[in-house]
């Protein structure tokens, strides 16, 4: 006897739902499809001679997007028309007074602002590749990221020209500096804009260099990364495909433009999509939320320890009602890398945001790992993949086993390949190359061919293979959820035993005095391998009662060779301008007090943290103390 269909449809709907809940089949396709949309239509517009989103621009400003605001910044809106024709004047005021050509690079090193975005759409409109240089750096690296560039002119923000000194301009006696002062920002305005035939824009090929990037240079000297226009083109359609982010958004973010989460992940995606961005010159605890809400903001984005920042700042009061405005926002996604798991939850319920879009990728990757969550399921996580997407991606993605003392992948003696972790075991993450067209995916670092061999393995699990190095170690679990570890390097050896700096941060973020914590291992006179040093912000002064709590917390939830010997503490944590912790010169100080810039140092001792002075340093610099 058939089933009557008011019976047979609600059982199919819940064996459907039942499906999609252990396999997670939609939430896969989602990524599938947008990361497929993504490669064909830089495949196609690699066909069409069309591969720069400046055609994007062009499109919506002259069509029904046309006067919607693409950019808000300080107050002021820009339509999608009123862009693209400043695009075009800046283009040609470029063209004629710099004699600026396609293809040639030129550097930027500005503060987020209009300016920024208009000598970089008046670049693309005639051709030109923008390079961003971070304007914190100064000195050499300064000068050595313009050189690498190749760039004969650098326009340099007014904000940030005092970087520029002259023995920098001496160092680069080929290249011009232009200060982007008032007077000379009339002359672009003034210019009648003329578009430039497509054959300006030429490319032919999408791997093709868009923009120059250059790496964090936390290890050494700041490495050029070539992002392409297929990277570009691919990105602007997998983040709307996989997030809920969509053309009606507000779309907030004060991260670094010079950065790609800002520049690719927020204003690209943002310009293709026919979205809105609202710009804030730069991050501040104080200014993130009134940015916020007066610009109506549906969307923020983080990078690093943000969200950390932000929930460790006081509440906001209004003045005059005396209202709470933690949750009087519009804001519905928090979009970014970096939100810890021990704040994930912490920092949704104090702002009211339900949706969190946390990914893992870097400028110069290959690919990376997404996970939009709407609820506790993913919590923490920086990756998350269903059945399908683990089946299709376990030949391209994976996680090998590392030897610590080498920081390289483990091979087996006997034939000399890596080997792959078990689930929910630490391994450095690699992404398959094609060995016969290493470029399609990976373009590597610009005039810099020994850091680009640097980052690809060969012969990893056959004769002939190629794979990308992350050099970050990740751990995958059984439910297809990936977290990451620790930065090569990060993770050290303490009493033969392997400590995940990440580990420790987390363990200490749970305790309600610490409001940061930066866990990097030393090396301590006559004795073998790091111990265990932490540089920890306080929301109290470090009084006898807390530092016996913490010593009691952190033994509680850590094994006994991962506890921290030593605190460090200290007001200001040093980032990078991306909000991502500095260990390499707290590492290279190590506990020497006399090295440490007036941060008071505690090490553990009868089971609390007790002060740890000059005295105490002789007596362990003499070998007469055994850790």
């Amino acid at each position: 006897m058939p089933v009557p269909l008011a019976l047979a449809a609600p059982a199919a709907a819940a064996s459907l739902a039942y499906i999609n809940a252990k396999t997670s089949f939609f939430y896969d396709y989602c990524i599938l499809s947008a990361a497929i949309k993504g490669r064909v239509s830089a495949r196609q517009r690699e066909k069409e001679d069309r591969l720069s989103p400046f055609y994007d621009i062009e499109q919506h400003a002259q069509g029904k997007l046309a006067q919607k605001t693409l950019l808000s910044f300080e107050g002021r809106q820009w339509t999608y028309k009123e862009v693209y024709q400043t695009a075009l004047k800046y283009g040609t005021w470029l063209k004629t007074k710099y004699h600026i050509m396609p293809k040639e690079i030129v550097a930027i090193d500005f503060m987020n602002s209009e300016h920024f975005i208009f000598i970089w759409l008046g670049l693309w409109s005639i051709g030109a590749k923008p390079a961003f240089i971070n304007y914190h750096l100064t000195d050499k690296a300064l000068a050595h990221c313009i050189r690498v560039s190749t760039a004969r002119v650098v326009f340099v923000d007014p904000r940030v020209q005092h970087n520029a000194t002259q023995d920098v301009r001496d160092e680069l006696p080929n290249v011009q500096f232009e200060f982007f002062t008032p007077e000379l920002e009339v002359e672009p305005m003034a210019t009648e804009g003329v578009r430039e035939p497509d054959s300006t824009r030429s490319e032919d090929n999408s791997t093709n260099m868009a923009i120059l990037i250059y790496t964090s240079g936390t290890t050494g000297l700041p490495k050029g990364a070539i992002v392409s226009w297929k990277k570009v083109l691919s990105i602007a359609k997998l983040v709307p495909g996989w997030s809920s982010l969509n053309q009606n958004d507000i779309f907030y973010t004060c991260m670094p433009l010079y950065h790609t989460s800002a520049a690719l992940l927020g204003f690209c995606t943002v310009a293709i999509l026919g979205g809105t961005l609202a710009l804030g010159r730069k991050f501040s605890t104080k200014t993130f939320w009134t940015d916020c809400r007066s610009t109506n903001a549906t969307v923020i984005q983080y990078v690093g320890e943000t969200c950390r920042y932000l929930l460790s700042a006081p509440t906001e009061i209004d003045p005059t009602t005396g209202q709470n405005l933690d949750k009087k926002n519009s804001v519905r996604l928090a979009f970014g890398n970096g939100l810890r798991p021990d704040i994930w939850n912490k920092f949704k319920e104090r702002f009211g945001i339900t949706e969190i879009a946390e990914f893992y990728a870097a400028t110069e990757g290959t690919n990376g790992s997404w996970n939009f969550s709407r609820n506790d399921f993913s919590k923490g996580a920086i990756g998350r993949a269903g059945t399908l997407l683990q089946f299709l991606s376990r030949k391209v993605a994976v996680l090998v086993e590392l030897d610590l003392e080498t920081e390289q992948p483990w091979r087996d003696p006997k034939t000399g390949c890596c080997k792959l972790v078990e689930s929910g075991e630490p391994g450095e993450q690699l992404y398959k190359l094609d060995p016969d067209n290493i470029s399609a995916s990976f373009q590597g670092y610009f005039n810099n061919p020994s850091s680009s061999e640097s980052k690809i393995m060969r012969n990893v699990f056959a004769k002939g293979d190629a794979w990308f190095r992350t050099g970050d170690m990740l751990i995958s679990d059984s439910e297809g959820l990936t977290y990451f570890n620790d930065r090569i390097g990060d993770t050290f050896r303490w009493k033969a035993e392997n400590v995940s700096t990440n580990e420790v941060s987390e363990a200490l973020g749970h305790h309600a005095s610490v409001t940061e914590a930066n866990v990097y291992g030393v090396e301590l006179p006559h004795h073998d391998g790091r111990a265990g040093c932490v540089a920890i912000v306080l929301a109290d002064e470090p009084s006898e009662k807390l530092m016996r709590d913490l010593a009691t917390h952190v033994h509680g939830r850590l094994p006994k060779f991962a506890v921290p010997l030593f605190l460090r503490i200290t007001k200001d944590m040093q980032t990078t301008g991306t909000n991502k912790q500095q260990k390499h010169i707290i590492r290279a100080q190590g506990v020497d007090p006399g090295k440490t810039n007036g941060d008071e140092f505690y090490w553990l001792k009868g089971g609390s943290y007790v002060k740890f002075g000059p005295r105490d340093w002789d007596e362990l610099n003499g070998g007469r103390i055994k850790l």
